[in-house]
């Protein structure tokens, strides 16, 4: 049996100052929502940094890079956002609607980090 299409999940963890969501799956329509509940939650303790590793998405719906550029917009003052995107699925759709400089968007978690520590 194949996996369900519209599976989505989401785990926080902290490196450092950076708080980190690794999100697997797709993010479309249907699971956006549980990626912007977990950015709003994570931007209302104001971290120092966020990093979205989108590493792992098979597809990423524009409705997900929506979510991204409002979390993005909703910053706390003083709060560093880094998307790590690499590939086809990701960085490729971002690139294309010109997302991915306003979103900071890196290929790889390494780099993100370093991104938003510097």
């Amino acid at each position: 049996m194949s996996p369900d299409p519209a599976t989505c999940t989401i785990a926080e963890r902290q490196i450092g100052a950076a708080t980190v969501l690794v999100v697997t799956g797709t993010v479309d329509m249907i699971t956006s929502p549980k990626l912007e509940a977990a950015l709003t939650a994570i931007m209302a303790k104001a971290p120092q940094a966020v990093i979205v590793d989108l590493s792992a998405v098979d597809f990423l719906a524009s409705t997900g890079m929506g979510v991204l550029v409002a979390a993005h917009d909703a910053l706390p003052a003083g709060t560093r956002l880094a998307v790590v995107a690499d590939g086809p699925a990701t960085a490729r759709p971002l690139d294309l609607i010109g997302f991915a400089g306003v979103l900071g968007v890196v290929p790889t978690l390494d780099t993100a980090l370093s991104a938003v520590t510097a």
